[in-house]
């Protein structure tokens, strides 16, 4: 029986992550024409409101039943605005191993927003879940990528070398592909020691299982 992750809503100080809403189609779309996430992230481009829905009506439903991971919509918790997403894929359940990977949109940068939305969904895991492993892969030019890695206490495991496809812009002001690295993070229940003391000055989290 394939396991899967529950429906929930995940408070700390500042955010609440919960699932993606088809009104946040709009901001959605916008966030994900942004220039860096359009660099380090496979999304097609342009990324219309149609694609918006698409994700969050059947792609996220279908990650989520069959057990391949979990995508939830990082909000301020004063404006209801969309900060970024939080996604986690590859799941495997026997092993109890999860990649978690993170958007934030450009007016959101700056403010630790992915590095509060991964710690509190990394404590969620170890928890509640009772996962024991989670990985990040980061592209090896993505210095804002590894800086949250490094905050939210990640370990470095190592490079996998040309397993990157980033893309950059040409003189035309298209895009062309690049190969490059990825640097694999790793980041198990007592890597979190000094990282959970961080989130606990900050206010902590509350998780909501069975969000609607």
């Amino acid at each position: 029986m394939t396991s899967t992750f529950p429906t929930i809503s995940i408070s700390t100080e500042r955010l609440v992550l919960r699932p993606l809403d088809e009104d946040d189609v709009p901001a959605l779309a916008a966030m994900m024409n942004d220039e860096q996430i359009t660099a380090w992230t496979s999304v097609p481009q342009p990324f219309g409101e149609e694609g918006a829905r698409r994700w969050i009506t059947e792609y996220a439903p279908a990650e989520r039943t069959a057990g391949h991971g979990l995508d939830l919509a990082v909000t301020e918790f004063l404006t209801q605005r969309l900060v970024g997403v939080i996604q986690l894929g590859r799941t495997d359940w026997h092993v109890r191993s999860t990649e978690l990977s993170y958007i934030v949109a450009p007016w959101a940068r700056g403010e630790g927003y992915a590095s509060e939305a991964a710690l509190a969904t990394a404590q969620w895991l170890f928890t509640d879940q009772k996962f024991e492993r989670i990985e990040l892969r980061t592209a090896a030019d993505n210095t804002a990528s590894q800086q949250v890695a490094q905050k939210i206490g990640c370990i470095s495991e190592g490079v996998l070398r040309g397993a990157c496809i980033a893309r950059v812009r040409t003189d035309d002001g298209g895009w062309s592909e690049a190969r490059t690295d990825f640097i694999v993070w790793s980041l198990l229940p007592e890597d979190l020691e000094g990282a959970g003391e961080q989130l606990a000055e900050s206010g902590g989290y509350t998780s909501y299982t069975d969000w609607n």
